[in-house]
């Protein structure tokens, strides 16, 4: 009888051995004096200096870059997700008033290929060490028969500190307070699916299409970067005049900075109050898409979202701009009808 052997059954042991080895090269990159341990053992060690915190609260976060990576495919490019991957997770805990720590990232296949998954990590790095945020450890995984071939998922979570009074939740939003929109760069990492299939499902484009309004390629221009908002951030969190930060992530723009109100308040948009980037506008015309769907799904070109004591609205403005965003007063927050 002839042995049944793992590489058989699709697992090469081998090769995920070797990309394991350059993945620790690729991580090493991205660490501080806290990391501990190398990569490679059971668990991550980051070292913890407690002593400027009254009352630490560990905050974390985890996620993944959806259907984004079907575009990566399709262009072969595949460093820009692993940067997609650590700006949307910093955002989530920094918005929460946090500092990034450590991070996690977990990357399975039909079958591990080394040139992709070096790729993936050298962004991932690349934005952990950007966002002062060091890559701890992670999880490589072939799996045949769960994944069809050459498909592949990523995902990653991290870890962040804050101190409990500095932590942003909402908690002190009223009635009159000003949203401010900061900008994002196109979709970020929500929406894809939608897009996908009016884009190149039912209009047949192709990547390499070249769309004047955009003055580059389709697929460059749903490659753009998650942006991370981590230097406004950090100007930002500590005015007693912001009362909440929303990442606009899946849900869009209602759907996530209503995350923030208590019982009782509601959100007023002014959808005029900007313009809409050229992606979402091909995306709506070619697919028929109606408003309410497409305020539903996309960011429509708002990344993040402050909110802000009305008095002092301009001055955030002002602060935005003298940090090279594009910023806009989109609404307010109101009381709910009896």
């Amino acid at each position: 009888m002839t042995e049944v052997t793992y590489k058989k059954a699709g697992v090469d042991r081998a090769t995920a051995e070797n990309v394991k080895d350059a993945i620790k090269e690729i991580a090493r990159s991205s660490f501080s004096k806290n990391v501990l341990k190398d990569i490679g053992l059971f668990s991550g060690f980051f070292s913890l200096d407690l002593s400027r915190f009254k009352k630490p609260v560990l905050v974390s976060s985890i996620d993944g870059v959806g259907t984004k990576i079907k575009i990566a495919q399709m262009m072969g490019q595949y460093r820009t997700i692993g940067e997609d991957l650590v700006n949307h997770c910093v955002n989530d805990v920094m918005v929460c008033g946090a500092d990034p720590l450590f991070f996690l990232d977990y990357i399975a296949a039909d079958k591990l290929q080394p040139g992709v998954v070096k790729d993936i990590v050298g962004g991932v790095a690349k934005a952990c060490k950007e966002s002062n945020c060091a890559l701890v450890g992670g999880e490589t995984a072939e799996m045949p028969g769960v994944y069809a071939k050459n498909n592949f998922d990523l995902a990653g979570a991290i870890v962040g500190i804050a101190e409990q009074q500095a932590i942003i939740d909402g908690g002190n939003i009223q009635p009159g307070d000003v949203l401010i929109g900061v900008a994002s760069n196109g979709l970020h990492t929500n929406g894809y699916s939608l897009a996908r299939k009016i884009l190149f499902e039912l209009k047949k484009h192709h990547v390499s299409d070249f769309i004047p309004d955009f003055g580059t390629s389709l697929g460059e221009e749903l490659l753009k970067i998650h942006r991370s908002y981590r230097a406004l951030i950090m100007q930002v969190r500590n005015l007693s005049s912001l009362h909440g930060i929303a990442h606009i992530t899946g849900g869009g723009i209602v759907g996530n900075t209503t995350r923030l109100l208590t019982p009782g308040l509601d959100l007023r948009i002014n959808w005029n109050a900007w313009e809409a980037p050229p992606i979402f506008k091909l995306i709506q015309k070619e697919g028929g898409v109606s408003d309410a769907e497409m305020r539903a799904v996309f960011n429509l070109g708002i990344g993040l979202v402050l909110v802000v004591d009305e008095t002092r609205a301009d001055a955030f403005l002002n602060m935005c701009r003298s940090n090279h965003e594009h910023a806009f007063v989109i609404g307010s927050v109101a009381k709910k009808p009896a």
